[in-house]
């Protein structure tokens, strides 16, 4: 009888963690970035999907210096003077088997867009972000971490 339990409980488990899994296998939520320089958090970042195609926008600086007010001087698209927080920092993101990429990112303290390309871990709570020119090996990754 205790065996049958433990097979019980086991398969009760599995389902339980599947369904947790399926819940944030997308990038889609709100993440704390976390700076690749510092090793400290940076921002509160919103990624939402839209047809297949995700976004993020930055809802909150995370800094003691962040007040709200900063703006992007140094951006040289439509997004040049505008504030920071509530900025769409990466657009056009999609599914590819495993990760995401296709789209962009942008650095808004150089103003320079780059490629982009995601990676979930397995939990579905860390999330590899790469900025990069040409090809993957040309950049800098950050890594994001699950807030809900």
């Amino acid at each position: 009888m205790k065996i049958k339990s433990a097979y019980v409980l086991s398969i009760i488990l599995l389902c339980i963690t599947h369904i947790s899994f399926a819940a944030n296998n997308t990038p889609a939520g709100l993440w704390k970035a976390i700076d690749d320089n510092t090793g400290k958090p940076r921002s509160l970042i919103r990624i939402t999907e839209i047809n297949g195609e995700y976004s993020a926008v930055i809802e909150k600086g995370l800094l003691p210096t962040d007040t709200g007010d900063a703006i992007c001087d140094k951006c040289t698209d439509e997004r040049k003077g505008k504030r920071i927080i509530g900025m769409t920092i990466v657009k056009g993101i999609k599914q590819k088997a495993d990760y995401f990429e296709g789209g962009e990112i942008l650095d808004p303290e150089n103003g320079k867009t780059y490629s982009c390309k995601m990676t979930l871990d397995q939990t579905g709570s860390k999330l590899e972000v790469r900025g990069f020119i040409g090809i993957s090996l040309f950049g800098r990754s950050q890594t994001w971490l699950r807030e809900e």
